[in-house]
C-alpha cells in the first residue's frame, strides 16, 4: 500500500465507505478515522496504534441532529456546552445508544462525542453516511500528531491515505466533559479551559486519572510521550547544571537564554497561552529527533490552558 498525503477529500471519502483507515485532520491534533459504526474497521484503529481495548474512542459529528442518534438521556447542560462550543475542542461523554458498537466505548455504557472545528474534516464528515471514530493518528503513548508529517513519520505506508489540513491549530486534544446526573465532570483537560466550561455549566468536578477503566480517552498516567526522558521542572537552569555532561534539550514557556542546552525551544517569545499550546506537540517532535539524552520542560502557570499544557507535560514525563 502506497500512502498519499492528500488534500483530495473526495478521496477519502471513498476511502471510509471501503472500510479503509484515514488520518483526518481536525483543529485539535490529527485523527486516525474509520467508520465508528463497523466494529470490524475500528478494531483496526486499535491494532495500528497499540491501543488497550478499555481506552475508549471519540466519535466525530458535523451536525447536531447527529447526537441523539449516538447518545441518549443527554442533559440540558450538555447541550448548553454544545451551543457554546461545537463545532470545536470539546468533547461529551454521555449514555450511548445501541447503534454505538462496543469497542467504541471499551464495554462501558457511555460514549464520547465531539464536532470537530475543521474545514476539511467537516467537508469530509458531510459526504459519509456514518459518523468517524478518530483518536489521535500516532501509537498508543507517544507524542500526539499536529501535522500531516508527523503521522507520515509514524505509520508511513500502513494508512492508504492522509488528508492535509495543515498544522492544528488548536494542537492539544479536546476537554473532555461528562456527567453524573446534571452534575458535569471533567475528564481530560484539553483546549478549551476549564474556567470557560464553568462559565457555561458552573462548577466541575475533576476526575481526570484512571488506570483501570478510564471513562475517556487521555487519562492514563502515561501519556503523549517522547522517546527521550522528559522531566517537567520549575528551574530549568539548575536541572542544566545538574545534567551538565548531558545533552539537553529545553522546552520554556518564553526564555531562551539557557547556555547550559544544547537546543532550546520557546513555545511562545510572546507569553501567548494559546501559542504555546498550539506550538507544543510540534516542539516536542523536534525536541525527540534532535539526538538529546535529556528534555527539561518548564513548569506552566497552573490557569487556563497552562493547566491543560501541564497535564500533556506531566504525563509525557511519566
Amino acid at each position: 500500500m502506497k500512502t498519499s498525503i492528500t488534500k483530495d477529500v473526495a478521496k477519502c471519502q471513498k476511502l471510509l465507505l471501503e472500510g479503509e483507515l484515514v488520518a483526518i485532520p481536525t483543529e485539535t491534533v490529527y485523527g486516525l478515522a474509520a467508520n465508528a459504526l463497523d466494529s470490524k474497521v475500528v478494531k483496526r484503529i486499535f491494532e495500528m496504534k497499540g491501543r488497550p481495548a478499555f481506552n475508549p474512542l471519540i466519535v466525530h459529528i458535523h451536525q447536531m441532529d447527529q447526537l441523539s442518534i449516538l447518545a441518549k438521556d443527554i442533559p440540558q447542560k450538555a447541550y448548553d456546552l454544545a451551543e457554546a462550543f461545537w463545532p470545536g475542542s470539546l468533547t461529551l461523554i454521555l449514555p450511548k445508544q445501541d447503534i454505538v458498537p462496543e469497542i467504541i466505548t471499551g464495554g462501558k455504557p457511555t460514549v464520547g462525542v465531539r464536532m470537530p472545528n475543521h474545514p476539511l474534516t467537516q467537508e469530509l464528515l458531510k459526504g459519509l453516511p456514518f459518523p468517524l471514530a478518530a483518536p489521535s493518528a500516532n501509537p498508543f503513548t507517544r507524542v500526539s500528531p499536529t501535522s500531516a508529517q508527523h503521522v507520515w513519520d509514524y505509520f508511513g505506508d500502513r494508512i492508504p491515505a492522509i488528508l492535509d489540513g495543515g498544522p492544528c491549530q488548536v494542537g492539544l486534544e479536546s476537554t473532555i466533559v461528562g456527567f453524573e446526573g446534571e452534575a458535569p465532570i471533567l475528564y481530560r483537560k484539553g483546549g478549551i479551559p476549564k474556567e470557560a466550561i464553568e462559565a457555561v455549566v458552573g462548577e466541575l468536578r475533576v476526575s481526570t486519572e484512571n488506570e483501570i477503566a478510564p471513562e475517556a480517552p487521555g487519562m492514563l498516567l502515561k501519556h503523549y510521550s517522547p522517546k527521550t526522558p522528559l522531566v517537567v521542572c520549575d528551574n530549568i537552569k539548575e536541572k542544566l547544571k545538574e545534567n551538565s555532561l548531558k545533552k539537553v534539550g529545553v522546552l520554556s514557556f518564553y526564555e531562551e537564554d539557557f547556555p547550559l542546552a544544547t537546543k532550546v525551544i520557546a513555545l511562545s517569545k510572546n507569553k501567548m497561552m494559546e501559542e504555546a499550546a498550539t506550538s507544543l506537540f510540534e516542539a516536542l517532535h523536534i525536541l525527540d529527533a534532535s539526538g538529546l539524552d535529556l528534555i527539561l520542560a518548564e513548569r506552566f502557570p497552573e490557569k487556563g490552558l497552562g493547566s491543560s499544557i501541564n497535564d500533556r507535560l506531566f504525563r509525557a514525563q511519566n
